[in-house]
């Protein structure tokens, strides 16, 4: 794994507005072409092997928290279990999720799963794509997630009800708009019939007990690019429970249990000492160092890097009350004060790419850069 420095491409900015990306820079860039980094096709085949087998272990680990009845540890309301419960009996898919892993000294760590609403999806599919094909098509990238997203929306086809695919996501973020509107695109390509409509707009007819939206079009499946807890913590969202139609919700209600940093301290509670692993509590138990997560928080809000009794970097945020993990603390690596986070996509139960935030500090946020890859 090499991070090289490169010249950004004439009228990049130009190039990648064309694929319909408009976050590209705020006050700070976000899209970074000044560097890429080079893998090994050896690093590439670790990275999608680890992939594979912690997406088999999250599925084991899931169903170890339902047969126990582990809600309580993953701040799960009780009203939404017997739906959570049904979305796994009934095996109902998952398209994505990403694992976030460090990659230092030949050593592949899992540090979260994101599998709810994972962000920088049409980054790693589309836009690092198309840098490549425009910096060296004879160089490959780890990236086949946008023909699998197509493949497994033609998947789904035959678990939702009849009607439209209804996609969902808040007004106000350009990055959520853009996402769900990829993902939209995939399901179009897949040949389903849909309709955006945003979040603040979707409503609940109370004679019918159906959600509608605009056109008053009851509303049979939908994909929703907003966190399960913040939905089911909304009035709104408890009509969930009174819904005649029973919504196919994409992603389904399990997800909730890996989309939870509790997951972390249950998979080192089922895989004790995996290489894939660090050690995780749901207290500090016998860490010195480590790093003390929220089990909700997102974007790296709230979290604390301890090491040797010092405080290595804190963020603030809005987290916190539901409660926290404790995780053995592993820095990412160090480039000349550049600290990478490799992304890992799994896409209809397959390995499918990588994506790469990177941040001048240990802690990847918001504010983290993107940056392409390739193999060579």
């Amino acid at each position: 794994m090499e991070r090289i420095k490169t010249t950004p491409r004439n009228n990049w900015q130009k190039e990648v507005e064309k694929l319909g990306f408009g976050f590209h820079s705020t006050n700070i860039p976000y899209w970074d072409e000044s560097v890429y980094y080079k893998f090994s096709i050896h690093e590439i085949d670790q990275i999608e092997r680890a992939t594979a087998e912690l997406w088999d272990m999250c599925l084991a680990a899931v169903q170890y928290v339902i047969d126990q009845k582990l809600y309580a540890k993953f701040h799960i309301p009780e009203s939404i279990i017997p739906h959570l419960e049904k979305s796994w009996n009934d095996d109902y898919p998952a398209i994505y999720g990403r694992f976030d892993l460090a990659y230092k000294d030949g050593q592949l760590k899992l540090l979260e799963f994101n599998a709810d609403t994972p962000t920088s999806l049409y980054e790693a599919g589309i836009v690092q794509w198309f840098w490549l094909q425009d910096f060296d098509k004879s160089k490959d990238q780890f990236n086949s997630i946008h023909e699998k997203l197509i493949a497994y929306w033609g998947v789904l086809k035959n678990y939702m009800h009849p009607g439209k695919l209804h996609f969902t996501c808040v007004k106000q973020s350009l990055e959520d708009l853009t996402t769900t509107e990829y993902l939209r695109d995939c399901a179009i390509q897949a040949k389903l019939d849909t309709q955006l409509v945003f979040i603040d707009d979707l409503g609940w007819d109370s004679n019918k007990q159906v959600f509608v939206d605009l056109e008053d079009e009851e509303i049979k499946n939908i994909f929703k690019l907003y966190p399960y807890e913040w939905l089911l913590n909304e009035n709104f969202g408890k009509n969930i429970i009174e819904d005649r139609n029973n919504t196919l919700w994409i992603e389904p209600f399990w997800k909730m249990i890996l989309s939870n940093k509790a997951i972390l301290p249950i998979l080192w509670q089922l895989y004790p000492y995996h290489p894939y692993l660090l050690k995780a509590y749901f207290d500090q138990g016998d860490l010195q160092d480590y790093a003390k997560k929220p089990i909700l928080s997102r974007e790296g809000a709230n979290i604390e890097l301890h090491k040797s009794g010092i405080s290595l970097e804190q963020t603030k945020g809005e987290y916190g009350t539901e409660g926290y993990i404790y995780q053995e603390l592993f820095e990412l690596p160090n480039f000349e004060g550049n600290y990478p986070l490799i992304g890992s996509w799994i896409i209809g139960q397959q390995p499918a790419g990588i994506g790469l935030r990177e941040a001048n500090r240990l802690i990847t946020d918001n504010k983290s850069r993107f940056v392409p890859h390739l193999i060579g």
